[in-house]
């Protein structure tokens, strides 16, 4: 049973990027998403990251929410 906190800092983490709160601001200030954009094409994630978000949106599991979350601040460039 996974146990794992799904948060925006724990996401971070998953994906390789450093995960303070200070440093996730800082990602997304520098890398705001068109409206066409899906996240996981996003040219700012490596192949992996992509892989990554791609599949947890496509299981709609435990990452699901904290992603679009994610999607949701850097459209918003927040």
């Amino acid at each position: 049973m996974d146990t794992t906190k799904h948060d925006i800092h724990t996401l971070f983490a998953q994906l390789g990027l450093p995960n303070s709160e200070t440093q996730i601001d800082e990602f997304i200030a520098s890398n705001e998403l068109q409206d066409t954009t899906l996240l996981q094409d996003a040219a700012f994630w490596d192949e992996a990251q992509q892989h990554f978000l791609a599949e947890s949106l496509a299981e709609d599991g435990a990452w699901s929410e904290v992603i679009d979350e994610l999607d949701v601040r850097l459209r918003q460039g927040k």
